[in-house]
């Protein structure tokens, strides 16, 4: 007869309970947690305690007006984080050996890609991965990089380089920026425009958070601009293009995104700069590593292809 030590075997905790509490971690705060998580307050607040319990520590400090983690809860909270990525890990690389392009793929955009490069990027999968389950997310470059490396998000389309660990890039193409302006404006029309005189415009930007808004400054410090006084900004294209039209000043646009902004109005004129123009990189962006890694990469050939016809130096 063998004696074991089942009965004095510790309770394993569930996944349920460890996304609960890595939720709460997150947010510190149950209804935001329970909304992200998708689950009800009560639900998740019972999976916290029951998580409490079969680990036999305390996990958070209630009070009446906040959440905060117990010094126990700070470092079982990075515990917590890592079995959930690697349980996507597995749950992602089960699914790619299943059958290419299939299941679900939640593909992140950038707002000043998005309107102008998602209808070639839907009817190619569309018409060549039918059984592809493609979601998209608008974002702007940090919440879609914090999606990517905590596993919300699949696979980015958006402005390179970005320089962060862990992640691995396909270039797609290059595009270069244009100046719009309004039709009474010195530049308007006009082509072989020296970025230099970029130093004496009033560029209208967008909002902070845009890497556009990032690369528009960039480009003026390369033309010799120390600053951009943001006396005026706009939460997307759309409206700084409006902005323009109604002469508060000029704005950059890539190609891209040209056709789409500027038919919205007659009161505006394109300029485009001498050679070399100044350029912004689109590009797919997925985690080093990857389990689809490899259908990533013959998406990104594929759109390539597909994207040959637009204003744009496609790339490889």
């Amino acid at each position: 007869m063998t004696v074991g030590n089942a009965g004095h075997r510790r309770r394993q905790p569930s996944l349920a309970q460890l996304r609960a509490f890595a939720a709460v971690a997150e947010h510190l705060h149950f209804r935001d947690a329970a909304s992200a998580i998708g689950m009800s307050q009560p639900a998740l607040s019972g999976a916290v305690s029951a998580l409490e319990e079969t680990l036999g520590v305390t996990l958070l400090e209630r009070t009446t007006r906040k959440v905060l983690l117990s010094p126990a809860g700070e470092r079982l909270a990075v515990r917590a984080k890592a079995v959930l990525e690697e349980v996507g890990a597995l749950m992602e690389e089960a699914e790619a050996v299943r059958a290419p392009f299939t299941g679900v793929l939640r593909l992140g955009v950038i707002p000043t890609v998005a309107p102008y490069l998602l209808p070639t990027v839907l009817r190619l999968v569309h018409e060549r991965y039918p059984d592809l389950d493609l979601q998209v997310h608008e974002e702007q470059t940090a919440s879609l990089l914090d999606g990517l490396t905590s596993g919300r998000l699949d696979l980015l389309l958006l402005a390179v380089p970005l320089g962060v660990p862990g992640v691995s890039e396909l270039p797609l193409f290059d595009e270069d920026f244009v100046l719009v302006t309004p039709l009474d404006h010195w530049l308007g029309g006009r082509e072989g425009i020296p970025r230099e005189a970029l130093r004496e415009l009033n560029l209208l930007l967008l909002d902070e958070g845009h890497c556009l808004r990032d690369q528009a400054l960039d480009i003026c410090r390369e033309a010799g601009r120390a600053d951009v006084p943001a006396t005026t900004t706009a939460a997307g294209l759309s409206t700084l293009v409006q902005l323009v039209a109604g002469g508060l000043g000029v704005t950059l646009l890539p190609r891209t995104a040209v056709k789409v902004e500027t038919t919205r109005s007659s009161q505006l004129l394109t300029g485009y700069f001498a050679e070399p123009a100044p350029t912004r990189r689109i590009a797919l962006a997925m985690r080093a590593g990857a389990a689809r890694a490899a259908e990533y990469e013959e998406l990104a050939r594929a759109l390539r292809d597909a994207m040959r016809d637009l204003p744009v130096r496609v790339l490889g």
